[in-house]
């Protein structure tokens, strides 16, 4: 359904910069609401839009090809007239409402997605630019990664957050010999607490990883490709080649005229609009304001199909806020992750289950409220089992409900009881 749009552009196109499973989600949208005008999407990268998660899992390993992943098939968008320009973003007018591509083609819009997500973190240090030394994100730099695997060559991971670890995590089961050098004390330390990172440590090592903690790489060294990782503490690693993976920066495009504010990404409100009319942003580089989180930037894959989708519809005009309680997972080896919420701090980490098993539930209490929770090897899908132990931690969260932290440990009590 349109939601009552009216424009004074209404014979310009929606323009959607990003042809990542965002804009991807956005431009079906337009097409699922019943917009019957054009919609541009305006993306570099070759291909249509897909999901990333199996460049660092299956696809990497060779297990799984993408076809899963797309949004949907190539010829939808012929079909559903989505036009496709394979051109980066010279700049955008927003007085002018212009999109003008590095050709210097310009594209007219009545509306603007930015959903042009973010690009990897440069790493400044000697020998960064050496053969062998490698980054994720795109498909081609996954195919250059495979082709440097074989049984018993050896590789420097340095950074183990998610990519890192499920990185490292699918060379190791592709026989490669895996250092990773990182900064926390443990494996995704910032995120999950150092309770859950923990135990991610021990999966890492059980299965050969060699983890440097509280190390920084200074430099690469080699002839004509990497042969060393030298850490700051002198510790010197020979390999035959690296991924780094220190995370992404918000990718936004530069604006000639009419400026949009931005603070770690594009600043948007809880309807995806930034602070230039009829402009708006969704995904890795949006930094929206949530009913429940507050100000945050999230760069999951859940976030980026669901707030895609959300932000086509306030296009049409809808006003319903974007709410939803963040969900993720990661596939590390056999075991997986879900997390439920969202937090960067918390006063209490409740534990129902076995850390030392690495089967459990966590829960993440600020001020006696639930407000996240994670999941090793237990509590189901939230976005798939409607009924399971996460999607009741999930609804917790949304309540932001205050239980005491015996109740939430204790295996007797139904976690559904407490969140209805």
């Amino acid at each position: 359904m349109i939601y009552g749009m009216r424009s004074r552009n209404s014979d310009k196109p929606m323009v959607i910069v990003g042809g990542g499973l965002c804009g991807g989600n956005a431009a079906v949208t337009l097409r699922e609401e019943g917009f019957e005008g054009r919609v541009l999407l305006v993306a570099p990268e070759p291909g249509v839009p897909f999901g990333r998660p199996p460049l660092s899992k299956t696809y990497l390993r060779s297990e799984e090809e993408l076809d899963g992943w797309l949004v949907e098939p190539p010829n939808w968008y012929d079909e559903h007239d989505v036009e496709l320009f394979r051109s980066q973003v010279a700049k955008v007018n927003a007085d002018a409402r212009l999109v003008v591509l590095d050709s210097g083609e310009e594209l007219e819009f009545q509306k603007l997605l930015i959903a042009s997500g973010g690009v990897n973190r440069r790493l400044e240090i000697p020998g960064a630019g050496l053969a062998g030394v490698h980054q994720l994100r795109t498909v081609a730099q996954c195919e250059a990664i495979k082709r440097e695997v074989a049984q018993g060559r050896r590789a420097v991971v340095l950074g183990m957050g998610f990519i890192g670890c499920e990185v490292a995590a699918s060379l190791t089961q592709l026989g490669v010999r895996v250092t990773a050098v990182f900064g926390g004390k443990v494996p995704l330390e910032r995120v999950v607490g150092p309770d859950v990172g923990g135990a991610f440590a021990a999966i890492h090592e059980e299965n050969g990883v060699e983890l440097l903690s509280d190390e920084q790489l200074v430099r690469f060294e080699g002839e004509k490709r990497v042969e060393t990782a030298v850490t700051a503490s002198g510790r010197r690693v020979e390999c035959d080649f690296a991924v780094v993976g220190i995370g992404i920066e918000p990718h936004v495009p530069v604006f000639e005229t009419g400026s949009i504010a931005q603070s770690n990404g594009v600043l948007v409100d809880e309807l995806c609009r930034t602070s230039a009319p009829d402009i708006y942003a969704a995904g890795d580089v949006a930094n929206i304001l949530h009913p429940l989180f507050g100000r945050v930037r999230v760069e999951h894959y859940n976030n980026a199909e669901k707030q895609g989708r959300a932000a086509a519809r306030s296009m049409l005009g809808a006003t319903d806020a974007y709410d939803y309680i963040y969900t993720f997972w990661s596939d590390q080896y056999e075991d997986k992750l879900e997390y439920a919420g969202y937090t960067t701090e918390w006063d209490q980490f409740v534990v129902r289950g076995s850390l030392e098993e690495r089967r459990f539930l966590g829960f993440y209490l600020v001020d006696g409220a639930v407000a996240a929770a994670v999941g090793l090897n237990r509590g189901g899908d939230p976005e798939l089992d409607e009924d399971s132990e996460m999607a009741a931690a999930a609804r917790l969260v949304g309540l932001r409900a205050h239980a005491d932290a015996d109740v939430l440990a204790d295996e007797g009590v139904d976690l559904w009881s407490l969140a209805r």
